[in-house]
Order: C-alpha cells, then structure tokens, then sequence
C-alpha cells in the first residue's frame, strides 16, 4: 500500500513566509533598540527649570549702626634729662683742611720712594733668571739654562738611579711624581711626592736629596725661591 503525504501538514510549505516574519520582527527590535531616548531624572525644585518672574524681588532691610567713638589719645610730654657734663673730656678743636700757601715743599731727594714688594715664590714658567744646574753657567741664554737643567736633573736620576730589591720581589713599579723648591741660597727643600707605594716614594727622595746646590733663580735681580717638578719611573724588566 503507496502512502500519501497530507499537503496541509507539509513543514517547508510556509518557510518563506516564515522567515519574512522573522526578518521584520528582527529589523523592528533593532530599530526600537537604536531609537530608544533614556533621560535623567528632573527634580521639581532644580533650580534652572524655576521661572526667574516667579521668585519674589526681596530687598534687604537698611539698618544703620552706631560706631562707638573712639576715646582720645593723651600723649605725656617727653622727660628731659639734664646730664652733668663730663669733665674728662677734652674739646679738640677742628683743623681746618685747606692747604697752608706758606708750607714748604720738600725736594726730591727727600721723598722716600716704597720699594716694590717681589713675591717670595715665582713659577718656574714666569722666573726671569731660572736657577742654574752646576755645569750650565756657561750658557748664556736663559732657554739655554732651563733646557741644560732638565737635561743635568735627567742624567742626575740615571746616575744615581737603584731599583729597591723589597719592591722587585713585590712586583711594585709606576711613577712617582716630585715637587720640590729650590730655596733663595740654592739649597733644595719643600719636598713633596706621590707615587703607588712608600718603598718607591722613599727611593726617589734619596735620589733628590743627593742633587748639588744650585745657583737660585732671580725675580728682578732678587733671589726667589722657584718650584720644580719632575716624575721618576720605576718600570721592571
């Protein structure tokens, strides 16, 4: 036996109609959706909704009041006191301060002229007559004499030059950097030095200290003391 579908109870008969509906349902709540308007609330008594011609123009009262007078000042008349005078005192009458025409002018050989003060220690870069090495007197220009003096204070360190043995074993080597002033007669003094340990530092002070004395540097004719500074290098082999 053939069965028979019953038209009326066919599902895909209606699906277009269906899905028009449904298409208008959507596109009406999105349209709600879009054009929903949410307002806060208004209180009653805001005060920008009040009609200004509704509130009453109130004028304050004028009121006058009395300031209290203020009582006057009585001021006491000042108290002089008498002093006694001081009979220590001594008026000193005042010089006149006009030149006197009848004063007479002293002559020139009278007038004691101040002597320039020379400054005690000069640079070695600014002394006009540095100091002399023993051996360099015989050079007559004064760049000469500075270069001969560098080059005796060289020869000097190289000959009396002795690497300490404590500072060999030590593995101890550097520069150390010396200052040292030659006084007004020529000897040397003002000792200072730095180097990267005691035992180098005590080496190169024995090496200055058997320098010779030397001819002092001048400033205008007046010996000055002058500074000198000059490294000596500990380099092991």
């Amino acid at each position: 036996m053939e069965l028979k579908k019953n038209p009326n109870l066919e599902l895909k008969r209606n699906n277009s109609l269906y899905f028009f509906i449904g298409m208008a349902v959507i596109l009406l709540l999105a349209y709600l959706a879009l054009e929903w308007k949410t307002y806060y609330p208004v209180s009653e008594w805001e005060i920008g909704q009040i009609d200004p011609k509704v509130l009453s123009e109130e004028e304050p009262p004028i009121t006058i009041q009395k300031l209290k007078t203020p009582l006057p000042k009585i001021q006491t008349p000042p108290v002089i006191e008498i002093v006694p005078d001081d009979p220590d005192i001594i008026d000193t009458p005042i010089k006149s301060t006009e030149s006197d025409p009848n004063t007479e002018i002293p002559s020139i050989d009278d007038i004691e002229v101040a002597k320039t003060d020379e400054p005690e220690i000069v640079p070695w870069i600014t002394i006009e007559n540095a100091p002399v090495f023993p051996g360099c007197e015989v050079i007559s220009d004064e760049d000469g004499k500075k270069a001969c003096f560098q080059q005796m204070m060289q020869k000097h360190i190289q000959k009396h030059f002795q690497y300490p043995e404590p500072a060999q074993e030590m593995g101890l080597q550097g520069r150390v950097n010396i200052i040292f002033t030659i006084q007004k007669d020529g000897s040397i003094g003002d000792v200072k030095m730095r180097g990267p340990h005691e035992i180098l530092e005590t080496e190169a002070a024995r090496i200055i200290s058997k320098l010779p004395k030397m001819i002092p540097g001048k400033q205008r004719g007046t010996p000055v003391k002058v500074p000198f500074s000059i490294p000596i290098t500990f380099k092991l082999q």
